[in-house]
């Protein structure tokens, strides 16, 4: 179809968005102040249309394009999509156990250190890989891992250290990094909360930068040079992983996406993103490699189809040309979207401000500047508060909530009876289980929706908040 003749297609997409009523007023007690939830707009909708004109529908040229940009974003050289966050947690730890590796491979039975508070798809793939989680507790003012925990979390089979930032705040990347750097272990960084998420290493702390090993060299980290400098979250690990979900900073509807340093790593994790295939020709291209006809794999015949053979126990997770055209005209919104989100943050951190003496309130990592996800709260012993009647209370007032996630996964009813290794109590674990929860500080709310949400807990509380 002709750049011509999609003329009207447009005209017609924009004319319907110009038409779309505007939100209503805010009305306390009667508007939903939700948790989440997607921005978009006529930008969006051309996108996917003229994704939709192409007839393509699978994985094509928006997608090619989003995959370089996301790269971009994020200094590194590769990206792949997927059609989830979760789906991208296990592509990505799936990789780390793809023979391609030789004896850098996790196997079955090797040990991933991560933590029990957060979401599970971020610890589902090690079970999924028939290894072992080893669960350290978090710092109750942050929320992330617990760095001082990781030594003795630290076993003979010990191979890989997989954590997510939790809400958007960074965990500390110079002690975990330095860790896996002085032990040879994998670093997967689950980002899926926190695109956007920037860190900088202190002053005199090494620089190590991840690296494949080699025969002569079986590091898997290299100390670098570099000037140090303020990086996004992501650029830190072997690999890395985004949700697109609408609830996260951009989104496709669902999605997600992989990112790597290396090529060959790259190719590991597109094989098992695309049903476990040997070939890397994009889709609708063949004989990238030159040779298709002519590989010798496996017990297979000389020859054997290229398309056709099978390296590793695959899936297939890709996505729409369609989602990708979404996620692309996202992509000139994202530094507006951050702001947002770290300015509603500051905006609910100083109305509670004053609430501390009853609510643990969140802080940002050391050397982070996050691009936050929610807003943690949690309730001090002292306040002698019922977390559900709290909760309650909001959800009467419209004021949407949710926990962080899992609690503690070690008492989730799936993890009974499957192996982990739990080194030291997981004490404050339990109290997010018990006494945390978030509100929204997405970029659809306003100023308006943040006053009411911290004017009804402060009202729980018994504060003023005139």
């Amino acid at each position: 179809m002709s750049d011509a003749s999609r003329a009207p297609v447009r005209e017609a997409v924009a004319a319907w968005c110009a038409a779309q009523p505007a939100p209503g007023p805010f009305q306390p007690g009667v508007t939903p102040v939700p948790v989440s939830g997607k921005v978009i707009g006529e930008p969006e909708r051309l996108a996917m249309v003229e994704a939709a004109l192409d007839g393509w529908l699978t994985t094509g040229r928006f997608n090619e394009a989003f995959e370089a940009r996301l790269a971009a974003w994020f200094g590194l050289p590769h990206a792949i999509t997927v059609n989830s966050g979760s789906s991208a947690n296990l592509v990505a730890v799936s990789t780390l156990f793809s023979p391609r590796l030789g004896a850098a491979a996790i196997c079955p039975g090797d040990e991933i250190i991560t933590v029990a508070a957060g979401f599970p798809t971020t610890v589902n793939p090690i079970f999924q890989n028939s290894a072992v989680p080893v669960f350290v507790d978090v710092r109750p003012d942050t929320y992330d891992i617990d760095p001082t925990a990781l030594d003795g979390a630290l076993g003979p089979r010990t191979r890989a250290v997989v954590l997510a930032h939790t809400l958007g705040n960074p965990f500390d990347l110079a002690a975990v990094v330095d860790f896996c750097a002085r032990h040879n272990l994998w670093l997967v960084e689950d980002c899926c909360d926190a695109l956007g998420s920037r860190y900088r290493l202190p002053d005199g702390a090494t620089d190590w930068r991840p690296r494949l090993p080699s025969a002569d060299d079986p590091s898997l980290w290299a100390a670098s040079d570099q000037p140090q400098a303020e990086r996004h979250v992501g650029s830190f690990g072997h690999l890395a992983t985004l949700s697109f979900y609408p609830a996260h900073h951009i989104t496709m509807g669902e999605g997600g996406a992989v990112l790597s340093f290396d090529l060959a790593l790259r190719r590991i994790a597109e094989s098992f993103r695309d049903w476990g295939r040997d070939c890397w020709c994009a889709t609708g291209c063949d004989n990238t490699c030159g040779k298709r006809f002519d590989w010798q794999l496996g017990e297979l015949p000389r020859g054997y189809d290229h398309k056709y053979t099978y390296a590793h126990l695959g899936y297939n997770l890709k996505i729409s040309d369609m989602q990708a055209a979404c996620a692309l005209a996202q992509m000139d919104r994202l530094p507006g979207f951050v702001e947002a989100r770290r300015r509603n943050f500051d905006h609910l951190a100083a109305r509670l401000s004053d609430c501390t003496d009853l609510l643990a309130l969140p802080a940002a990592t050391a050397g982070s500047t996050p691009s936050w996800f929610g807003y943690p709260i949690t309730i001090r012993p002292e306040a002698a508060i019922n977390r559900v009647d709290l909760l309650q209370w909001l959800e009467q007032h419209r004021v949407a909530t949710r926990l962080l996630f899992a609690g503690n996964l070690v008492r989730q009813p799936y993890t009974q009876g499957r192996t982990f290794r739990v080194p030291a109590p997981l004490v404050h674990t339990d109290r997010i289980m018990n006494d945390t929860f978030w509100i929204g500080v997405w970029p659809g709310l306003t100023t308006e929706m943040l006053d009411y949400a911290a004017d009804q807990i402060r009202l729980f509380l018994g504060r003023d908040f005139d």
